[in-house]
């Protein structure tokens, strides 16, 4: 191992700097004389938590990465020599000079509904108020239940949860199941938030009837394509059924040119040798119009093709 030291650029979100703790302990388990720092760059996403998603248009193009764009211009200024994400926030198409040198093994991948009082998706009061930050999200929970009501909130995960509580709360908020346990606030048999000496009710979303985002649960590791010597170390962190899974997710986007706002569901699991995925797409210009499904599947090393199958057959 020839090289001396590596600089991890991450988001200064807990969650973020959690993901990065992992990151780091996993490089040194692989590298032990590997020296590593951390280095933290607020995002546009960050800097402007005033504003809902649908409004960063004038500030930047979310499709585009609000969460990572300064992430690589500190890649390619080589003030970092890689950047920690959470991979649902990375452009299916990555900007030209980067590429994802490893994903880590993949967490739960499932949405999870969050209330005060035990309910799920069908019991939830008519014109329930439901809060989320996806459009993936909030387009499902419409397709699924036409009567809720979706409020689009923004923060970090402890205070999106707290939604929930205090004056004007929400009935319910979905938030991903791995960021709720990477923080420790969802309990070991999945059903209870803890927060602030309160316990919320959790209820874990089937992604068949529920369909993840693509990349839900993965961390990825951005480097600088030309960059050899720190591709190669993080490569050792690489998790190749994750890798396949994601790349068939990510693909799909990529061929239908979506983003990672776009109305897309896409659950893939792999079983007997063959990936398999199913996706759910919605109209972005009538969200209330049937989404389309499809479900194929290939051998694991297929992953681009099952993709393109997929998006043949839409």
């Amino acid at each position: 191992m020839s090289l001396p030291q590596l600089i991890l650029g991450t988001r200064g979100s807990e969650l973020a700097l959690t993901q990065t703790t992992m990151v780091t302990q996993a490089l040194q388990t692989a590298h032990p004389h590997l020296k590593i720092e951390r280095q933290i760059i607020q995002t546009s996403g960050d800097k402007r938590q005033d504003l809902r998603f649908s409004e960063f248009s004038d500030v930047a193009q979310v499709d585009k990465g609000i969460f990572i764009k300064e992430l690589e211009i500190a890649l390619e200024g080589r003030q970092i020599d890689a950047a920690v994400h959470s991979l649902k926030d990375v452009p299916s198409d990555l900007a030209a000079g980067f590429t994802l040198g490893a994903v880590l093994p993949r967490a739960a991948i499932e949405d999870v509904l969050i209330t005060k009082d035990p309910h799920t998706l069908d019991s939830l009061p008519k014109g329930a108020r439901v809060g989320t930050s996806s459009v993936r999200r909030a387009a499902q929970l419409k397709f699924l239940r036409p009567d809720l009501e979706i409020v689009e909130i923004r923060g970090n995960v402890p205070t999106r949860v707290k939604k929930v509580l205090g004056e004007n709360a929400l009935d319910a908020v979905l938030l991903a199941a791995a960021g709720l346990l990477r923080l420790g606030l969802l309990n070991a048999n999945l059903a209870r938030i803890h927060i602030e000496e309160q316990t919320l009710c959790a209820l874990v979303l089937d992604p068949v009837k529920f369909l993840p985002a693509a990349g839900q649960g993965a961390i990825a590791i951005e480097c600088r394509s030309g960059d050899e010597a720190v591709i190669a170390a993080v490569q050792a962190l690489n998790h190749a059924e994750t890798e396949a899974r994601v790349t068939a997710e990510r693909e799909f986007l990529k061929i239908l040119g979506a983003g990672c706002q776009t109305p897309v569901g896409a659950h893939s699991w792999v079983k007997d040798g063959h990936l398999h995925m199913s996706v759910r797409v919605f109209n972005e210009a009538n969200l209330s119009a049937p989404p389309v499904e499809r479900e194929a599947s290939r051998p694991v090393h297929e992953a681009q093709q099952l993709a393109a199958d997929l998006a043949a057959m839409l």
